[in-house]
């Protein structure tokens, strides 16, 4: 079952996608023809604006997956709030969501990538390698927490384990209260082998890494990339299974999930029967909010209901450094 939806009386249009899936054998996807373009040519939508609905339908078949070993035991860390923080009673969270969301099955999960690095405004590829954010970077998850903070209540924050999705994780958990972060390593990057650390300009003319980058921008799901790199089916596969565990953890709850520029690209396809490389660029710090609902039979929902929003940059002046892009992502 698909949703299409966008805000009534507003400039700015959004789109949104469905499937459902009932495992093992058919991936039920739908994508109505309007929807199917480049996410750069999809206007950001203000998350707080009413959206309506309409419904499409087609059938893909689920791509075969394989998974990696990982540590995927989850960390929680304490923040101090700010002090303006809001608070977070539980009964206020509960009722301000259920009211949003309609039911106590479904979980809206705000996505996040994390703020700007010296390595993202280098060019330089960084995968599974731990690089903190810059000033830049500070400033925009400084901006994206601002707005967290004055939307409704947020439950949890989970973030992968890498210092830049962390810092930005730990700043919006501030403004929301002083909420725990719960580290995930199933968040993380993309592996991206031999040529992590690298300079994209340089290894895309470098004979000596040329494999492992033909690997890196291939489309083929099942292509790994030389020196203990991950393919797209098994980067996919670890996210989607940390998502879908967060979403069944704070059902009826609105919770926060810092991540990374290709493994924000691979949860586009839990919502979305086109490939995730048709999204356009992911920003630092934009705004993506999937809802996720399941039933007793075992079938789930996943509808992508706000893509690639970073208003809250413009407002704060900080637009420009927003684009990143996918070719800086990580």
């Amino acid at each position: 079952m698909l949703h299409a939806s966008a805000p009534a009386n507003s400039h700015r249009d959004s789109r949104s996608f469905a499937v459902r899936f009932r495992p093992p054998n058919r991936l039920t996807a739908a994508v109505p023809r309007h929807c199917r373009q480049l996410a750069a040519n999809l206007p950001v939508h203000n998350s707080s604006q009413p959206l309506t609905s309409c419904h499409h339908g087609t059938t893909a078949s689920p791509p075969s997956l394989q998974l990696k070993e990982i540590d995927t035991r989850i960390v929680f860390l304490k923040c101090s709030p700010e002090p303006k923080a809001q608070t977070t009673k539980k009964e206020d969270l509960k009722d301000s969501t259920f009211i949003m969301l309609g039911a106590p099955n479904h979980t809206e999960i705000i996505v996040i990538r994390h703020g700007e690095t010296e390595w993202n405004k280098e060019g330089r590829i960084q995968g599974h390698l731990d690089v903190e954010l810059n000033e830049i970077g500070r400033e925009q998850a400084r901006a994206v927490a601002n707005r967290l903070s004055r939307e409704p209540k947020i439950s949890a924050v989970y973030s992968s384990d890498l210092k830049r999705a962390l810092e930005t994780a730990e700043t919006i958990a501030q403004y929301c209260g002083g909420l725990e972060v719960a580290k995930d390593p199933g968040l993380r990057e993309r592996h991206l082998g031999e040529i992590q650390g690298l300079l994209y300009s340089e290894v895309s003319k470098s004979k000596t890494n040329a494999k492992a980058y033909r690997a890196m921008v291939s489309h083929r799901d099942d292509s790994e990339i030389p020196g203990g790199g991950e393919s797209l089916d098994q980067l996919r596969h670890r996210c989607a299974s940390s998502l879908r565990r967060i979403a069944k953890s704070h059902r009826g709850e609105r919770v926060v999930v810092v991540s990374h520029g290709g493994t924000i690209r691979a949860l586009y396809r839990l919502a979305s029967s086109t490939n995730g490389h048709s999204v356009g660029k992911i920003l630092n710090t934009s705004v993506s909010i999937f809802h996720f609902s399941d039933d007793d039979d075992g079938g789930e929902e996943w509808t992508i209901k706000c893509w690639g929003d970073v208003s809250h940059l413009e407002d704060a002046g900080y637009l420009k450094s927003g684009f990143g892009g996918d070719k800086n992502s990580g």
